[in-house]
């Protein structure tokens, strides 16, 4: 059935609860660049932290980048990009290497390679993973709020039906806009999706980082509601920067419905850890405060 796009009756101060408890809870992302592991240094203890894979540099930068987390006493949760893997010998060793570094999460993904190995998309990487008699404690997979440059929603939706049986939650890729994750939350609910929502955050940054982020990861809604949005993009241009405030209190009451199930926040720090750090902690405590 799908959710009811309106939130759902709940006592008093529940709906701020979930979103304060969904707040407190929020994990970062950083991307494999030099200087990435100290950068690092400014993540609350424990954090958990995931770390995309490039099509171009392949899965070691990543796999460093996590072992490093590990040991400084971090989750570390590292992408799995399919088509970055040449074949079963090659998932066998990055298994491997993970269990050596005490990895017990992934975020699966197809990734962006030109020229796939043995594994075209993410979910024939979940079903080798499970051929192999591998077991993971937990397994993300990415949802798609403004869609994929290069694959129609309704295909999308399938294969998140179809890897769900393999998964533990959904993180949505970056999107500025609240209504389209409320809308897809209602389309996945309704499809049959029962995956808890990790909803993906876009943290404080500049404005020319922000937009060649957006651009690369070829988020096909994102940079087009920026450019139709002239409030919000009036508000980046004056400043420079982009605020991820105004999103989140449009997601309240998508948070705030217990139909929707969404379990926390990731936070895209596009590197900038220590202004989504002190954003995270001045937003936590302004909730709280409520």
């Amino acid at each position: 059935m799908a959710v009811d796009e309106r939130p759902a009756p709940t006592a008093p101060g529940d709906g701020r609860l979930r979103l304060v408890r969904a707040v407190a809870a929020a994990e970062f992302g950083l991307i494999p660049l030099p200087g990435a592991i100290d950068r690092a240094a400014a993540l609350p203890s424990g954090a958990t932290v995931t770390v995309t894979a490039s099509p171009a540099r392949g899965l070691d930068p990543t796999l460093e980048l996590v072992e490093a987390l590990a040991g400084r006493g971090f989750t570390a949760v590292p992408h799995l990009a399919a088509r970055s893997i040449r074949d079963r010998a090659h998932l066998e060793d990055v298994l491997d290497r993970l269990d050596g570094a005490g990895i017990r999460r992934v975020f699966v993904v197809g990734g962006d390679g030109a020229e796939p190995g043995a594994f075209p998309d993410g979910l024939s990487l979940l079903r080798a993973v499970e051929d192999l008699g591998h077991r993971f404690g937990h397994v993300g997979i990415p949802g798609y709020p403004q869609g994929h440059a290069d694959i129609r929603q309704d295909v999308l939706l399938r294969a998140m039906l179809d890897k769900q049986p393999f998964a533990d939650h959904v993180t949505t890729q970056l999107s500025f806009d609240p209504r389209a994750i409320e809308r897809w939350i209602a389309a996945a609910r309704g499809s049959g999706v029962t995956l808890p929502v990790h909803v993906g955050l876009p943290g404080p940054a500049d404005l020319v980082r922000l937009l060649r982020v957006t651009a690369r990861i070829g988020v096909a809604g994102a940079a087009s509601y920026l450019r139709k949005n002239r409030g919000l993009l009036g508000a980046i241009l004056h400043r420079r920067a982009f605020r991820p405030d105004p999103l989140l209190d449009g997601l309240a009451a998508t948070v705030a419905n217990p139909a929707s199930a969404v379990r926390t926040f990731h936070i895209y720090t596009f590197n900038q850890v220590e202004e989504a750090v002190r954003w995270h902690a001045r937003t936590l405590e302004r909730i709280r405060s409520g």
